[in-house]
């Protein structure tokens, strides 16, 4: 293991910063912009369908790819990708070409991690962190990434709004925000070319016959894959914006204190992530996954249970302050259980599954919320498969321990 290089890391933990606060300020108009360019609902919504799709292609190719093609190589393709997209979006509203720049490019309609840079940046900080402070660095990874998220929602909006305040149209207002997104785009690109060498693999990489760039790890892989696409689905039961729904149609809850209460939620989402790190230290990563995961879940489950909106707003919360503890362990987890020349495709193929496990759910709680004898069933849904997905992942990986935890055996 490498020492750690402080330049690298905090070459990382801004690209991820500014990556997500573009990402948070152009999710907010990016629906607007394109109605607004004479898009129908039904052709955004094919667009962003494509999005997804083109995503997960150009995501899986680049990172089953990375450890070997060269893992700064393929962040400033992904850079290039973001910064292509931004532009095509601002200078054209012809279909067809936002379509291919839709699916080739890098644009995030709703906020959340887009492309390569994820699976990629993290099999490079494992390479130039020591194993016993991996989970705490991706605890701030991932709390300052939310942060950046949530700020740059909160700019896009009211940049776009102050505009048109100050006599601009919602089209120019909008398209200001298009050109901030591939802004980003262009500063990830001088900053990933400052990147040193010390974030590739220090090893030959291995010659052996891979399948999505794994070899010896295939099978951890694999059945971690379907066990995240499992939780993943569950997830997608219970959507930010189905949750809201849910309140506002129980207890008819207005959009200002809808956005109090999720502007709270997630502050402590982030903030639990951070606290998984003492306790991963002392109990392990796999027992901090599902020893936080359950309770969460149990208290996911008892929501719709409420008989009053502060209750159910108690109980949420109270969900929210423990619900992203696994996140920074999962993704430690995952990379400390592969190979170093696999890490990237570990990442992307693990990434990947939860993608795919997220995107076939919110429809069915679409479907549960259309008949009123089932309006409270998502919730119920969700947090007893996240229960499941929990006591399959300690009886399949609670054997499987990472460097850091099997050198205190």
């Amino acid at each position: 293991m490498n020492q750690p290089h402080q330049r690298d890391i905090n070459l990382l933990f801004s690209t991820r910063i500014i990556r997500l606060f573009c990402y948070g300020f152009l999710s907010v108009v990016i629906a607007l912009y394109l109605s607004e360019t004479g898009l129908t609902e039904k052709q955004i919504g094919l667009l962003f369908t494509l999005t997804l799709a083109g995503d997960a292609g150009i995501t899986l190719w680049l990172t089953t790819s990375a450890d070997r093609f060269g893992r700064k190589r393929t962040l400033l393709i992904g850079a290039l990708l973001m910064l292509g997209a931004g532009i095509v979006f601002i200078l054209t509203d012809n279909i067809i070409i936002l379509m291919a720049a839709a699916i080739i490019g890098v644009i995030s309609p709703s906020g959340n991690e887009i492309g390569p840079f994820l699976s990629v940046e993290q099999a490079g900080l494992t390479q130039i962190i020591a194993n016993e402070k991996r989970t705490n660095v991706f605890a701030w990874y991932n709390m300052l990434g939310s942060f950046a998220t949530a700020t740059g929602a909160l700019a896009g909006g009211w940049l776009a709004q102050l505009l048109q305040s100050g006599g601009r149209t919602a089209l120019e207002s909008y398209r200001f925000v298009l050109m901030g997104y591939a802004i980003g785009g262009l500063l990830l690109l001088v900053l990933f070319l400052w990147l040193s060498p010390a974030i590739e693999i220090t090893e030959p990489a291995s010659t052996v016959k891979r399948t999505l760039g794994l070899h010896r790890s295939r099978a951890v892989v694999l059945k971690l894959s379907a066990l995240f696409a499992l939780d993943a689905f569950a997830g997608g039961l219970i959507v930010q914006s189905m949750i809201a729904y849910w309140f506002h149609v129980k207890f008819g809850v207005d959009s200002g204190v809808l956005g109090s209460i999720f502007f709270g939620a997630n502050v402590l989402a982030g903030i639990s992530a951070l606290l998984a790190v003492p306790l991963a230290a002392r109990i392990g990563l796999i027992n901090t996954m599902v020893f936080t995961h359950i309770p969460s879940n149990i208290l996911l489950m008892l929501v719709p249970l409420m008989p009053t909106l502060p209750f159910a707003i108690g109980l949420l919360l109270l969900r929210f302050s423990i619900s992203q503890m696994d996140v920074p362990t999962r993704q430690s987890y995952t990379m400390a259980v592969v190979a170093p020349d696999e890490r990237s495709a570990a990442a992307g193929v693990t990434a990947i599954a939860r993608s795919v496990g997220a995107a076939l759910s919110p429809s069915l709680t679409g479907i549960l919320f259309s008949i009123p004898a089932l309006f409270n069933a998502p919730l119920l849904l969700a947090g007893g498969l996240k229960i499941v997905y929990d006591l399959l992942l300690f009886r399949e990986f609670r054997a499987v321990k990472p460097p850091e935890e099997s050198s205190k055996a």
